[in-house]
């Protein structure tokens, strides 16, 4: 068990100070990428003016294609050099046919591989620079918030996340750097920049609005060493399910979006400019997958550090506690969206909206089981 000690104000003042602060520069980095994707939009001209010029270059390739292939009595073909994303090029040949004036070419084999978008800045010097200062503000926030985090914890003298108010700052920060940790990897993940800062001045907001309690010792039954594992397990599961969900959610639009666009269902302007320089719908899909996949794992060795934290507490591993059904319903809809995963009718759309469901129950876990319903877990502070 972990001893009380007498609560230090002057770290406690600070870490309030500090949080504010985060907020506040998490608040800029938002409108710092927010006026990335605003300005990056101005170099829609160019690339459409590139595009227009590549489609002559092709027309020019496939009249060549045909003119050589009557002369031989065959299928005109045509070589079509497709630009990978993240650099690269790939040859595929593929069969044209003249439809009404109109030049189709028809894949034959293996599909084209997706093309990513040009990202936030649009190929734009300076909505690129926003998105730099951007970055550095988010990094700058996220210190802010990691040192309010920690100083809280130094003035009660015990893990800063005790309650919702804690927990939700602690969140904040898993989120925010793990971010700035995928971008310093090298990761071209600067498009959820705009979400991940969203949703760190949300929370921050509603923490000190409506979640804030003064620092404080715990109730008895969280005086353990328990408390930095399955918590912390929970807090780093959360902060890693929100961008998971976030690409997800993204990845529809895009699926939608992509589909419309195939059967030139799509008018243009600034919304189709914004999807446009999004990644493909097929990065999105694998960036969800690939987050919620690692996380799994995590959240079902957090569960089962609950239960051996609770039957050290209560003498009992399980007990379906509201919040312990919640967390083993979280459990399952992740489970579901990882075998949809896997499942060939299940793929695409169908496994988004799991994804999006599943981050639905534990958001539910977290708060809406401390908030509206009492239980052994309710330790909401509010």
């Amino acid at each position: 068990m972990l001893a009380a000690a007498a609560i230090d104000t002057r770290f406690a003042n600070i870490s309030n100070v500090l949080v504010y602060s985060a907020m506040a520069v998490f608040l800029l980095a938002f409108l710092a990428y927010a006026a990335e994707w605003t300005f990056g939009g101005r170099s829609r001209v160019a690339r459409q003016s590139a595009a227009l010029a590549g489609r002559g270059s092709l027309a020019e390739t496939v009249a060549s294609a045909e003119a050589e292939a009557a002369r031989a009595g065959q299928a005109p073909k045509v070589a079509v050099t497709v630009t990978r994303a993240g650099g690269g090029t790939t040859t595929l040949t593929r069969t044209v046919a003249a439809k009404a004036g109109k030049i189709d070419v028809v894949t034959r084999g293996d599909a084209a591989p997706p093309v990513d978008g040009v990202g936030a800045s649009g190929g734009d010097e300076g909505a690129d620079r926003l998105g730099r200062i951007a970055v550095s503000l988010t990094t700058l926030a996220a210190l802010l918030d990691l040192c309010a985090v920690i100083t809280r914890g130094i003035s009660a003298h015990r893990p800063p996340w005790g309650n919702l108010y804690e927990f939700t700052c602690a969140m904040t920060v898993v989120a925010a750097l793990l971010f700035v940790g995928l971008i310093a990897a090298g990761k071209d993940v600067r498009w959820m920049g705009l979400p991940v800062t969203f949703g760190a001045v949300l929370g921050l907001g509603i923490a000190v609005a409506v979640f804030y309690t003064d620092s404080e010792q715990l109730v008895p039954a969280l005086h353990s060493y328990w408390l930095w594992i399955h918590v912390s397990g929970a807090m780093v599961c959360g902060g890693a399910l929100y961008a998971g969900a976030v690409a997800a959610v993204l990845f529809y639009a895009k699926d939608v979006y992509e589909q419309r666009r195939a059967q030139d269902q799509i008018q243009g302007g600034w919304w189709s400019d914004v999807f446009d320089r999004l990644p493909a719908a097929a990065t999105l899909d694998k960036w969800s997958y690939r987050i919620n996949a690692f996380v799994f794992p995590l959240w079902t060795f957090t569960i089962i550090a609950g239960a051996i934290w609770a039957e050290a507490a209560w003498g009992h591993y399980w007990e379906w506690d509201p919040t312990e059904t919640w967390a083993f319903i979280t459990w399952v809809a992740y489970a579901c969206y990882l075998h949809a995963r896997a499942t060939a009718g299940w793929k695409g759309r169908k496994a988004a909206v799991l994804a999006f469901i599943a981050f639905a129950c534990y958001l539910f876990n977290a708060y809406g089981v401390s908030i509206f319903i009492n239980g052994k877990h309710s330790y909401a502070g509010v």
